[in-house]
């Protein structure tokens, strides 16, 4: 039976996350995102994104903890996880997998903006950052985070704007819901 589970990844400053907490707002479904997990370590920990990323490679415990805690609130009916693995960290009959992207160059200016951060610290942080998680995820689980084909739809939104991408992104789940109910 398929679950009204919706899986949003994509890379850092991709908008993934901005669309998908408008999106479960708008649809009224719970919302689980393993980037604030991430973060609230780094903060408790009283370390940058960067630093932590760092840390992880020697700590994969880190990593799993996170994942383990994406996959239990992923399976919770009604929920829309945002996760960079968020495809392989939710049920295998979740709704439909979405993969919000942009460019490199797109993606640093947002998070330069979003965090307050000079074009160049974003570009170093994001790579840096980047690198990491793909080593790490191809070690821990053979998963290649550049690889998108885990996704039913690809959105890249370069040259859309926040609100393109959430009514592109909105239309399709709300199709794949409606279907889904009709079966019920």
């Amino acid at each position: 039976m398929t679950r009204s589970i919706v899986a949003i990844g994509g890379p850092h400053g991709s908008g993934k996350s901005t669309i998908a907490k408008r999106l479960a707002v708008k649809l009224n479904m719970n919302y689980v995102s393993a980037g604030i997990v991430f973060r609230e370590l780094a903060k408790e920990r009283n370390l940058s994104l960067e630093e932590l990323s760092k840390i992880t490679i020697y700590e994969p415990g880190i990593d799993k903890k996170i994942d383990q805690r994406t996959l239990e609130l992923g399976a919770i009916e009604n929920t829309i996880v945002d996760a960079q693995l968020a495809a392989h960290f939710t049920p295998k009959d979740a709704i439909i997998r979405i993969s919000i992207t942009a460019s490199p160059e797109v993606r640093w200016e947002r998070i330069a903006k979003r965090d307050g951060i000079s074009l160049e610290h974003a570009r170093s942080e994001t790579e840096i950052r980047e690198k990491s998680e793909r080593d790490r995820f191809l070690k821990m689980y053979n998963i290649d985070i550049l690889d998108d084909m885990c996704y039913d739809v690809v959105v890249n939104n370069n040259r859309l704007s926040e609100e393109q991408t959430l009514e592109i992104v909105e239309v399709i789940v709300s199709y794949v819901l409606l279907r889904e109910n009709e079966k019920k």
